[in-house]
């Protein structure tokens, strides 16, 4: 009796169909590969557990699909990553352009994060006040004598009236008729080491930041306005191979545990150590991935059911 119920069609079906609904559901991978339209690859990461552990809470993608970067002065959209000279580069939706001037508090990144202010960014505080510590910083003198007139501006002289006269060329700043004098270009170094630019500290209204003059130095509508950000990987900088080895095998690098040990989150959502081929071969006989298993059983279910229904029919 036994023999023909397991023998039966009906059993069989019975039998694969409880084998398929008891295989352990599959989700999606973890970690995107993209936020947007911007690529990710490490250390950037989608969200928690993905990337550089470093990274988050910094860098996310969120609900809309952006890339943002935080710092604690607010959240900033990443407009574009260069993954070869490890720069992104950021928009601040206060900052002034040349098509727009308003007033803003400041920008400032963490002291604690891996993050510094890349050497072509460029920034000009706009209608600051005459006594700006910009224009004489507290115990900063150019004689010997400590003669208080004699303080010395924190603003680049060399560079800055051209640039100045070219942003206050612009008709939004022209239409508030206010004297180039307030104009500072302010370098990222004078920011000290908490990276911080305070405005309200500064006494300035605005700023604005640019990171190319796009080829046309003398005209400030064509410069590239945002702010560009340099990173590193970890402290030697190098590119660690484990995780080369699994975003070549279509994997996104990541970490889990208390110590935020490395994982690769393979598609479509489970994780190893090593990369998404750790099961490609043993001793030259083919293996399954375990992302196959699925895919695999679906054919058996479906190979079985075609011969119940000859069978039947």
């Amino acid at each position: 009796m036994e023999e023909l119920f397991f023998s039966s069609p009906h059993a069989l079906l019975i039998i694969l169909t409880t084998s398929f609904l008891l295989l352990p559901s599959i989700s999606s991978q973890a970690c995107q590969k993209t936020c947007g339209d911007i690529p990710l690859r490490y250390p950037f990461g989608s969200g928690s557990g993905c990337g550089d552990s470093r990274f988050h809470p910094s860098i996310t993608c969120n609900d809309h699909q952006q890339l943002i970067f935080t710092t604690h002065t607010g959240c900033y959209p990443i407009s574009n990553i260069d993954y070869t000279n490890q720069v992104f580069y950021i928009s601040d939706p206060t900052m002034s352009t040349c098509a727009c001037n308003q007033p803003s508090k400041g920008f400032g990144l963490d002291w604690d994060a891996p993050f510094t202010f890349h050497g072509d960014t460029i920034f000009a505080l706009l209608d600051c006040s005459s006594s700006s510590p910009v224009y004489s910083p507290t115990g900063m003198f150019n004689d010997r004598n400590n003669n208080n007139s004699s303080r010395v501006s924190l603003c680049d002289s060399s560079r800055g009236m051209p640039i100045c006269g070219f942003l206050y060329g612009c008709k939004p700043i022209v239409s508030l008729n206010i004297p180039i004098s307030g104009c500072c270009v302010y370098t990222p170094v004078n920011f000290g080491p908490s990276f911080e630019m305070d405005l309200e500290k500064l006494k300035c209204g605005s700023y604005s930041g640019f990171y190319s003059f796009n080829g046309r130095e003398s005209d400030a509508e064509s410069w590239k306005y945002g702010i560009a950000i340099k990173y590193k990987f970890a402290i030697d900088n190098v590119y660690p191979s484990w995780c080369s080895s699994c975003e070549q095998s279509g994997g996104v690098c990541g970490y889990s545990g208390p110590v935020d040990s490395f994982i690769c989150n393979c598609p479509p959502g489970f994780n190893t150590t090593t990369n998404c081929f750790f099961g490609a071969s043993f001793n030259g006989v083919s293996k399954l991935l375990p992302n196959q298993l699925p895919w695999i059983c679906v054919i058996i279910f479906s190979g079985w059911l075609l011969v119940w229904s000859s069978s039947t029919f």
